[in-house]
């Protein structure tokens, strides 16, 4: 009952303390901080703070916490171990601040995501990668495939594999490696004979590099080998050795004797297979034995018929068969020398030029009479055999006259006969002659031809013409080709009968004539040259050439005869008379003729030439007098002749054919002034347009038929009808003159007056005072000055995916004038964005008025687009061209669905409590939009893939635990995202949820949400001293005061009733979660620490919410009774003091006994037989066997001294506190460490999360384990 009082009292008294001082403020940790870290740089900072201003003291606690130093002052932590991602990814441990005076100092968990540094290698899955590949193996064949881990993530994570060396060094060109795949190929055929039997590759993987903490990034690689092996396949032909095979062997040699041997051997060394010999093409001389290659003789060799020579084709064939199923052969030629042996007799042969050789008896040949040398008679002597001794001869009875060579000869040789003496042909035309040829090794061999010789007459004669002398007439210009004469000579040998040449000497007459070489016809050769005036006289030889050479000449007199081959010539070249129109003239017109006097040849005949005027003139025809006919009239002429007569007159002479030639003869005709003034029209008509002062108004013309300026010079002008308004300027042109009439320069005419036409009398004079008139009307013209004004348009719709250049609509003008052309300009294009108008040129406006597209339309970016034109008649005469007001046209862009929905990003993150979570609940919203409008922006949200991500990062595939129902808010299509059953609370992570938000087109877009889990292990009782009725009434109030103590939104799953064992002091518990947006939760600890703060308790409390450390409630009494509780409490100051620091002592002694037998119990549990002897505790450097992980390894004495004393160190309370079941003697017992190993009611372990728990637990349950630690007694708990 004192124990009970005193702590009644402690208890008020702590609460006196707590409503003096306020606890700090510590907001959630969660950072992110590189592996790579140097051990001992900055971190991140406790954010913490204390509302007092106290001075605040950081700690770290927790089996994690031993790889990170906080300065207890600052809050500044640092990394104190290596870090290592691959190992835990996140770490978590409790940040505890304390002001120095609060009982209960705020702890929270900080977790820390280790972000990914490049600090691992690539590591090959094999040591080594060998192969044997066979050397006829296909290019482009994998051989094999190499493969590296990275742990590493993103592009450290990524292995590329190269080729770095090869061994011996060709092979670099036989294999290459796919770099993301690490396949090596074959790129070249291998060679096992050819090239190397073994390959050493050297096979480099790196990562993509990366950096974390350094700037620098790091590339890393490792490298393996891999060997290869060639393996020899029967591909190579077999070979002879001993190369060239020769042998010997005599003709007639008996059958089975040995000649030669040959010798062949398989190339592929690693298969050498036996070799089988044949003879290809055998001729039935030799046989060859298939196993050795012995050569022998096979039948009789006679070496006249078979040759010096026999080549043999010796094949040699494996005994199995090559990698193509075929046969491997190879052949060599042997060849065999026949050795020769005299049993063939000399004998002739007749050779042609083709040097083929026909044995032959009979020959015969040609020589010319009187000639030496030798008789061609293609005559051979040949012995078949190869040593041979021939002797040759002549015989018959003019064997005189030659001699034979060779006389004697040892090998095959022409034979040739030679002319010792001249042979007459008179006295012999024919000679028959005997050739022997004996073989002086064996006298009975012998042969004979008979050789007949025909003598042949030789050319020994000149040619002889009949006369020495030809006299021979030619008329001139006789044709070419035309025979002179046929002149021949005679020569009595017989080889030039017919066969005589004929020329004529020199070669200059050769110009004129020509004869016929085989013939002897003279004939003419140019006719253009043979005239008679020039030349009338030629001589020439002729000369007669045998086929021998010899020659005959006589010579030849052409005389050429006149013909009419010259024209009259004229005395002079042209002929020239003036007179005056109206008189008489006479003119006497002379010619000559240059052929023969006295003929026809040379009478001329004159004649005039029939031509225009040729008609006013007469020419005597004998005289050659020309006189004019009749009165010459100049006007009469063409003007253009200038008053000249221009005529031919003819000489024709009298030969056959006649001859004529022509002369020109010009008469001058002078003008006289008989003639007026002749206008080109009877009258003239005028326009002109108002206005214009100085305007050309028209022009009339005139011409004086006079012939001479001073006769046909015309001057114009106005007489009458101008009113002093017109002038008249004189011009010439042509052979007349112009009138240019124009408005008098200081005169405009206006087209409104009353006199709106004019009719004048113009006037020509020429210089003799000859005159002419005419009328000449001008009309006064209005002129084009109305402005074009715009018809009005309404406005145009054109949808936003209009091409471009297409057109959409057209301005449209009129103008009064009758002949305006209009055309059209821009003045500007605007668009209306967002209902604000700014230039843009997604139209442009043809000259014609048509509007086009431009650029393309986007009806989310401006929905309207105004145009401003004007409107230009180029016609335009006086004042402005352009319209006087703009047109306007005004596009709206009408929308067509061309955007897909894009999801509006935020930054709340989705949580849900798995234990609240029922069919129906709410988890989370997306929010997207369409920048298309109407219907083409209504869109519809669908769940399409749920995925759960584990705390261990694996990712699994769900069912659609999610559904999505699509609803708006101002003006945005939500997706509220529901669960469709209940979701499983054992699960800790969090949900992937793909959404895909499709509009009414089909268009779609998704996105993937993140959805953290709360799990059971965060649920939190609240026991309340209030009924369930009371609770539930009441529960708006309660909830606004939780989540204003916790600044965390309150989940409540459900109010019950509570346990039998509470029930007496319990009205009802609360079952409730405290999550905060950014998906984390709040432990019961966490919860309990700020629901405690002196700001939020009496709220709860008077809610009826029960909580160990809550302000008892204070009553009024009278006076007296206060006076005499203020002496008990100041009596009891002292005795509280004492107890307060004794029971501080005794809790944190009793705290860290709990935590060692804590520590024991686990180390106890998991010893078995195999391991050394000894409790073994985590966090130690003690291992609980050989090669464990010791992740957990702490500064801390290794002699398993737990240090259950006041002496401990604060090492050693950190490392026990890694074990700590946050045991108290004053309030209930609570797991608050998600990290640690618990058992329910029903003595089955939960889930394992620390690592080394996990790995304890492989060892197998264990129920109710009994532990003994000598270091502890009940007596200390």
């Amino acid at each position: 009952m004192k124990r009970v009082i005193g702590y009644l009292i402690l208890l008020g008294f702590i609460r006196l303390c707590d409503s003096v001082n306020r606890d700090p403020i510590v907001e959630a940790v969660i950072e992110r901080v590189c592996e790579d870290t140097p051990e001992g740089t900055y971190a991140f900072t406790i954010p913490a703070t204390d509302p007092d201003g106290d001075p605040l003291s950081f700690s770290l606690s927790g089996s994690e916490s031993v790889y990170f130093s906080v300065e207890s002052h600052t809050g500044r932590v640092s990394v104190e171990r290596k870090l290592d991602r691959e190992s835990y990814n996140l770490l978590e441990f409790q940040v505890t601040v304390t002001d120095g005076i609060s009982i209960y100092p705020p702890t929270v968990t900080a977790t820390i995501i280790l972000t990914d540094a490049n600090d691992n290698r690539p590591i090959f899955v094999n040591s080594s990668y060998d192969a044997s590949v066979p050397e006829n193996e296909p290019i482009n064949t994998v051989l094999f495939r190499v493969q590296a881990t990275d742990e590493d993530t993103s592009t450290a994570g990524v292995v590329r594999y190269y080729l770095d060396e090869v061994t011996p060094a060709h092979g670099s060109s036989l294999f290459e490696i796919v770099p993301t795949t690490g396949d090596v190929r074959l790129i070249k055929a291998l060679n096992y004979t050819g090239l190397s039997t073994f390959y050493r590759l050297k096979i480099s993987a790196k990562d993509g590099g990366g950096k974390c903490f350094s700037d620098e990034p790091v590339v890393l690689s490792s490298i393996v080998y891999s060997f290869i092996s060639v393996e020899d396949v029967p591909d190579l032909n077999p070979q002879f050795f001993g190369l060239p095979y020769v042998a010997r062997v005599e003709e007639n040699s008996p059958m089975g004797l040995s000649v030669f041997q040959v010798s062949a051997v398989d190339m592929d060394t690693g298969v050498n297979d036996d070799i089988i010999y044949s003879i290809e093409e055998s001729n039935g001389l030799f046989s060859i034995t298939s196993d050795d290659g012995n050569i022998t003789v096979a039948s009789k060799i006679d070496r006249e018929t078979v040759g010096s020579t026999v080549t043999l084709t010796i094949k040699a064939a494996e005994s199995q068969p090559n990698i193509n199923g075929q046969p491997a052969t190879a052949t060599a030629s042997v060849r065999i020398e026949i050795i020769d042996v005299n049993d063939n007799k000399p004998e002739f042969y007749k050779c042609t030029a083709e040097s083929s050789c026909v044995k032959e008896s009979n020959f015969s040949a040609e020589i010319l009479e009187q000639s030496l040398g030798s008789v061609p008679i293609n005559m051979k002597v040949i012995d078949l055999d190869e040593v041979k001794r021939i002797q040759l001869t002549l015989e018959g009875a003019d064997k005189n006259f030659f001699s034979v060579e060779p006389q004697l000869t040892t090998a095959d040789s022409a034979v040739q006969l030679l002319i010792k003496q001249p042979v007459d042909y008179e006295e012999k035309e024919q000679i028959v002659l005997q050739v022997i040829a004996k073989d002086q090794d064996e006298s009975s061999f012998q042969s004979t031809a008979t050789v007949t010789i025909t003598i042949k007459d030789i050319n020994d004669n000149s040619p002889r013409f009949p006369q020495d002398t030809y006299r021979l007439n030619v008329t001139e210009h006789t044709a070419e080709g035309t025979t002179i004469a046929t002149i021949t000579a005679t020569d009595p040998d017989t080889m030039d009968a017919g066969k005589l040449v004929y020329s004529l000497l020199p070669e200059s007459i050769l110009e004129y004539f020509d004869v016929t070489p085989s013939s002897g016809v003279v004939y003419v050769k140019n006719q253009n040259l043979l005239d008679r005036e020039v030349r009338s006289l030629y001589s020439a030889t002729l000369q007669a050439r045998d086929t021998g050479g010899k020659l005959g000449t006589t010579t030849l007199d052409i005389t050429l005869t006149d013909i009419n081959d010259q024209s009259p010539v004229f005395n002079r070249d042209s002929y020239l008379v003036f007179v005056e129109e109206g008189q008489s003239f006479e003119l006497k017109i002379e010619a000559t003729d240059a052929d023969e006097p006295e003929t026809v040849n040379t009478q001329i005949v004159y004649a005039i030439v029939p031509s225009t005027y040729s008609f006013y003139f007469t020419i005597d025809p004998n005289t050659g007098l020309l006189r004019n006919a009749g009165l010459l009239d100049l006007e009469a002429l063409d003007p253009a002749l200038n008053g000249k007569i221009n005529i031919s007159v003819s000489a024709t002479d009298r030969g056959s054919p006649p001859r004529s030639s022509v002369v020109p003869v010009e008469i001058n005709l002078q003008d006289v002034n008989d003639n007026s003034p002749t206008f080109a029209k009877v009258s003239y008509a005028f326009s002109v347009k108002e206005g214009e002062k100085g305007a050309f108004v028209g022009s009339v013309y005139a011409e004086d038929l006079d012939q001479t300026v001073d006769f046909n010079r015309i001057s114009f002008s106005i007489i009458d009808g101008s009113f002093g308004n017109f002038i008249i300027r004189t011009s010439s042109e042509g052979r007349g003159y112009r009138g240019n009439i124009q408005i008098d320069p200081d005169v405009e005419l206006d087209y409104e007056s009353e006199r709106k036409t004019f009719n004048l009398q113009v006037e020509a004079t020429d210089l003799g005072h000859r005159t002419s008139t005419v009328p000449v009307k001008v009309e006064v013209l209005d002129v084009n000055d109305e402005r074009p004004e715009f018809l009005p348009a309404g406005p145009l719709t054109v949808d936003e995916n209009a091409t471009i250049n297409e057109a959409v609509g057209r301005f449209r003008a009129q103008d009064q004038d009758g002949n305006s052309s209009l055309i059209y300009q821009l003045i500007s294009t605007k668009c209306r964005c967002d209902d604000v108008l700014s230039d843009c040129d997604w139209f442009v406006l043809d000259t014609s008025g048509e509007v086009k597209v431009n650029g393309r339309l986007d009806y989310e970016r401006c929905d309207q687009v105004l145009m401003e034109a004007q409107v230009v008649d180029v016609n335009t005469e006086k004042g402005a061209n352009n319209s006087v007001k703009a047109g306007e046209m005004v596009i709206n862009i009408r929308d067509i669905n061309d955007n897909t929905p894009e999801f509006i990003a935020s930054d709340i993150a989705s949580v849900v409590v798995s234990e609240t979570a029922s069919k129906g609940t709410s988890v989370a919203g997306v929010t997207a939009v369409d920048r298309d409008s109407g219907v083409n922006r209504q869109i519809e949200f669908k769940v399409t893939k749920v995925q759960f991500h584990h705390a261990n990062n694996d990712v699994s595939d769900m069912r659609m635990l999610f559904e999505a129902v699509t609803t708006q808010q101002m003006g945005n299509y939500v997706g509220i995202i529901q669960t469709t059953e209940g979701l499983d609370v054992t699960l800790k992570g969090k949900y992937l949820v793909t959404v895909t938000a499709t509009d009414t087109g089909g268009l779609a877009n998704s996105t993937v949400l993140q959805i953290f889990t709360i799990d059971k292990s965060y649920s939190i009782e609240l026991q309340f001293s209030s009924t369930q009725a009371e609770v539930e009434a009441d529960l708006p109030n309660i909830l606004r005061a939780l989540t204003a103590a916790t600044k965390a939104a309150v989940e409540v799953v459900s109010i019950k009733p509570p346990v039998e064992e509470t029930r007496a002091t319990v009205g009802c518990v609360m079952v409730s979660y405290f999550v905060y947006s950014n998906g984390t939760a709040l432990t019961s600890d966490e919860v309990e620490t700020m629901l405690s703060h002196p700001d939020y308790f009496p709220v709860l409390s008077q809610l009826g919410l029960l909580y160990i450390g809550g302000p008892t409630g204070v009553t009024t009494t009278p006076p007296t009774v206060q006076y005499i509780l203020l002496g008990v409490v100041g009596g009891l100051v002292i005795v509280l003091i004492v107890l307060l620091t004794s029971l501080m002592c005794t809790r944190r002694n009793y705290r860290r006994k709990l935590k060692a037998a804590k520590a024991m119990k686990s180390a106890s549990m998991v010893a078995n037989g195999n391991e050394k002897s000894g409790a073994v505790v985590p966090g130690t450097n003690k291992y609980t066997k050989e090669g464990a992980n010791p992740v957990l390894n702490l500064n801390i004495d290794t002699t398993l001294v737990l240090g259950i004393d006041e002496e401990s160190s604060d090492v050693d309370k950190v490392s026990l506190d890694s074990m700590d079941l946050n045991y108290d003697m004053d309030v209930q017992e609570k797991d608050t460490k998600r990290k640690q190993m618990t058992e329910h009611e029903d003595g089955k372990p939960t889930a394992y999360i620390e690592p080394l728990s996990a790995a304890l637990a492989e060892r197998g349950e264990k129920k109710n384990a009994a532990y003994s630690n000598p270091a502890f007694s009940t007596t200390d708990l």
